[in-house]
């Protein structure tokens, strides 16, 4: 038995290869996402949305080579992923890793990528530390820092609401990053901060309790950066006992799995922010949405326009590199300048971080409504 067959035995993760079949002259890249567990609909989105892209890179191919993909599942869970990471740098030996889209997940992968020097591009995950973990690291989303801004913007200038309530996900280092930043913006601009904490943890179901001490408040609005599966439940929760205000929140909100955990009281009245909007009527996202539709029957949401956008941009970067290694590889990732993608035009700042601009979706039975378009 092979030291390799050792290490594969180490790490039995299901995972998926996409492209063309594998031979020695292909571009092996890696990606970890779930694509099982409670946030599953974020990975099957994103890997939907650079199954597309490989289709469109694999035409002419990089440098005379194809690419591979190897999807390793993460369950949503952070020791899988760093599990998932350890495994594609040592036993499938990949150029490269795209993901994950929950920040707790990408934070629990990067320090493996930045200590074997593998370049790590997650396409959704908006937490500060990400690109922090060293240089390895970059993103082609934008950051809980702007995401932030923008609601609270959107909470004081377009809604007019001035006295808000903080529910967070403590299991979550996305959701403490976006209450961390929105709090002190919407201070900022002279809003006020109900001083209470209120918190809760992934995969809790009964939100009763917890909401009648913020109705008791009296906010005349909350900001909720959760993930959709806690969220819809809080929405439907909420309208139960009779809180009328509006909830906001970030990314986390998007899934189609929204409406049906919320119900059709719970989804009124409410808003987020995100990355995409099917309804932009830039020819580039008009293609992107014609092409999804027709592989998978249905509009693409926010996480398969990211998937998408990442993947193209690790595959300009190959095309850029000045030789096909990691450490040459990651010097032209972090060099991205104005690539035009469906989400947005995308430049890396110095922290590999994408400057971009956000949408803001208000939640409806019908679908999302696109309300407003905030540049960086």
């Amino acid at each position: 038995m092979t030291f390799k067959t050792i290490l594969s035995l180490l790490f039995l993760l299901p995972h998926i290869a996409f492209g063309a079949k594998a031979d020695a002259k292909d571009i092996m890249l890696g990606a970890v996402f779930p694509m099982t567990g409670p946030i599953a609909t974020y990975g099957q989105e994103s890997v939907n949305g650079m199954k597309l892209a490989l289709k469109r890179i694999n035409l002419k191919g990089i440098r005379g080579k194809k690419v591979q993909l190897i999807v390793e599942d993460n369950k949503g869970e952070p020791v899988e992923s760093a599990n998932a990471v350890r495994k594609l740098i040592s036993v499938d030996d990949v150029y490269a890793i795209l993901g994950s889209v929950a920040s707790s997940n990408t934070l629990a992968g990067a320090p493996i990528a930045q200590s074997a020097k593998v370049p790590m591009l997650t396409p959704a995950s908006t937490n500060e530390e990400v690109t922090k973990m060293g240089k390895y690291l970059s993103r082609t989303c934008f950051t809980d820092a702007f995401q932030g801004e923008v609601m609270a913007k959107f909470a004081y200038n377009s809604l007019n609401k001035k006295h808000a309530a903080i529910i967070v996900d403590l299991s979550s280092d996305y959701s403490k990053g976006l209450a961390r930043i929105f709090k002190k913006r919407f201070k900022a601009m002279g809003g006020t901060i109900i001083p209470q904490d209120f918190s809760y943890n992934q995969k809790d179901t009964d939100f009763r309790t917890l909401l009648r001490k913020v109705k008791r408040k009296k906010p005349d609005i909350i900001f909720l950066p959760g993930y959709y599966q806690e969220v819809g439940l809080i929405l439907k929760q909420a309208r139960q006992i009779g809180m009328v205000m509006p909830f906001i929140g970030g990314d986390g909100w998007h899934s189609d799995s929204l409406l049906k955990l919320a119900g059709k009281k719970g989804i009124k009245n409410n808003y987020y922010s995100s990355h995409f909007s099917p309804d932009d009527t830039d020819p580039a996202v008009q293609n992107f949405v014609k092409e999804y539709v027709a592989a998978y029957g249905s509009k693409p949401g926010a996480m398969a326009a990211l998937g998408y956008d990442g993947l193209m941009v690790m595959a300009d970067a190959l095309k850029r590199a000045t030789s096909l290694n990691r450490e040459a590889l990651q010097k032209a990732i972090a060099s991205t300048q104005n690539f035009k993608g469906v989400t947005g035009m995308i430049t890396l700042d110095k922290m590999r971080n994408a400057r971009k601009g956000a949408v803001v979706l208000e939640t409806t039975e019908q679908g999302n409504i696109f309300k407003e378009k905030i540049s960086p």
